[in-house]
């Protein structure tokens, strides 16, 4: 297991700052993801963490060895690139076996990681095939099953489940967390995708523009984002939105007046489950809104509120929901204690909570 340290790193392509000053660090052994959306400069930090690029500015440490002076080939990480790139002449087994190869290990012992790794992923039946014979999904687990065949303390694995369906990333998601505790090894994982992102990590990065915006644990990055964007990135359906203006000890916006210390515009951000379906109207932010949509998502329904020109996303509890249908009046309250507040301007996270 090994400990990253990213230092004021930034990298641009022409005029176009891709990365821009990102410090972050990496916890040994841990399962570190970086999310963020597309264009916001995952794959490229993790391409120079290879060494595929090079900085423009900072450095990148792995146990205190700059890897400024390493080839791709002397870092000790192994890496599932975006893409496949598999070699289309050569057979699973080969794709697979092709880092132990480089190596120069024996083969006793390429034969036998390579038939644990199709094991554990569960395309033993593939070996004899060739690239053009298999299937998105079967195809994403061989450059997986090739990734993490080098001899590593660092695995680095760039959107490895995206274009899958929902049952495959879950059952490569369970795949990859053993193989982990398996291996040992500090996995660093991108994804755009924010639920995949709360599901793997053991420490969650939002990258935003190139820039870092949230680091912490997946728990203290969604119930109490650093800034307004990560609010907004991370989780799903995506936070509510309300612009307010604080002033005199409060804070009005257009659900209501809370108790809020400050001065000046801001933005209070409210996860769709703060949002109760109640006729108890007794202070706080309140109203009543016209069902839009109903999404049925199986355990949860995920309510679209039309409310004074806003609209506002709720998973309310299942007894609330019972009945409903578009074009119903709904009287819903929203606590105040749980609002994340940010400035407007800065987007920087304020306090939590406000009160009644």
């Amino acid at each position: 297991m090994s400990r990253i340290a990213i230092e004021g790193i930034a990298k641009s392509f022409g005029r176009h700052r891709v990365l821009d000053g990102v410090t972050l660090d990496i916890p040994s052994g841990s399962l570190t993801v970086l999310c963020g959306p597309p264009q916001a400069g995952k794959s490229v930090l993790l391409r120079l963490l290879v060494g595929l690029e090079t900085l423009d500015a900072g450095r990148i440490t792995i146990d205190g060895q700059d890897l400024a002076a390493l080839t791709p080939a002397q870092r000790s990480i192994g890496y599932v690139p975006q893409s496949f790139a598999l070699l289309p002449q050569m057979s699973v087994f080969d794709n697979i076996a092709y880092p132990l190869r480089m190596q120069k290990s024996p083969n006793d012992e390429i034969r036998r990681r390579v038939g644990e790794a199709a094991a554990v992923l569960r395309i033993g039946g593939l070996l004899e095939k060739r690239p053009d014979q298999l299937s998105g999904g079967e195809k994403q687990r061989v450059a997986i099953a090739r990734g993490m065949l080098k001899q590593a303390t660092v695995f680095v694995l760039d959107d490895p489940l995206v274009g899958l369906d929902f049952k495959l990333r879950e059952a490569l998601m369970d795949d990859l967390k053993d193989m982990r505790v398996a291996l040992g090894a500090t996995f660093v994982y991108a994804t755009s995708d924010s639920l995949e992102a709360l599901a793997m990590a053991d420490r969650l990065a939002v990258l935003d523009a190139g820039r870092l915006i949230a680091d912490d644990g997946p728990d203290q990055v969604y119930h109490a984002p650093p800034h307004l964007r990560a609010a907004e990135l991370i989780g799903f359906p995506r936070c509510n939105l309300v612009a307010g203006r604080a002033g005199g000890g409060r804070c009005a916006t257009a659900l209501g007046m809370v108790r809020l210390e400050g001065e000046g515009e801001v933005v209070l951000a409210i996860r769709p489950e703060q949002i109760r379906f109640t006729d108890v109207q007794s202070g706080g932010l309140h109203g009543v809104g016209h069902v839009a949509l109903i999404e049925n998502l199986g355990a949860d329904s995920v309510v679209h509120l039309d409310v004074h020109e806003i609209r506002l996303v709720a998973i309310p509890t299942t007894e609330s929901v019972a009945g409903l249908d578009v074009g119903d009046e709904v009287a819903f309250a929203i606590d105040p204690a749980s609002l994340s507040v940010f400035g407007a301007a800065s987007g920087v996270r304020l306090m939590q909570g406000a009160s009644s």
